[in-house]
């Protein structure tokens, strides 16, 4: 009775030692993941909104082309589902990060877990 005893004992303990180290990697593969929310704006006009689910580290470029068509040359984009910039006219696709104007091309920015980016096709007045 004593030995059944000490092994249930025994069991129990390395039971108790391994479950949380399993529980760990599932923990850490919810981390790769980051949700980022993208608004197209044609003026002031939204004419698009999408939240989509990427990989850490995927720049503004990369998440853009996962939900839409996406033409662009060095990382600046110029056409989004058939809406083109007109630089004869002086219209453009910007971007900012969380409502920030981002100094560097679309292809460099790196994203964050809940970041808000915009889209806006207008006219530059510089």
């Amino acid at each position: 009775m004593k030995r059944i005893a000490a092994f249930l004992v025994a069991l129990l303990m390395l039971l108790g030692v391994f479950a949380p180290a399993a529980a760990t990697p599932v923990q850490a593969k919810s981390t790769k993941n980051i949700k980022v929310t993208y608004v197209l704006k044609k003026n002031k006009k939204q004419i698009a909104k999408k939240t989509l689910t990427l990989k850490k580290n995927t720049t503004v470029a990369q998440g853009l082309k996962k939900g839409w068509k996406v033409t662009d040359k060095g990382g600046f984009i110029s056409k989004i589902d058939g809406h083109k910039q007109n630089t004869k006219k002086k219209i453009y696709w910007t971007f900012t990060v969380n409502k920030k104007q981002v100094n560097v091309s679309a292809d460099k920015k790196k994203l964050h877990n809940k970041d808000k980016v915009e889209f806006k096709l207008s006219k530059y007045n510089g």
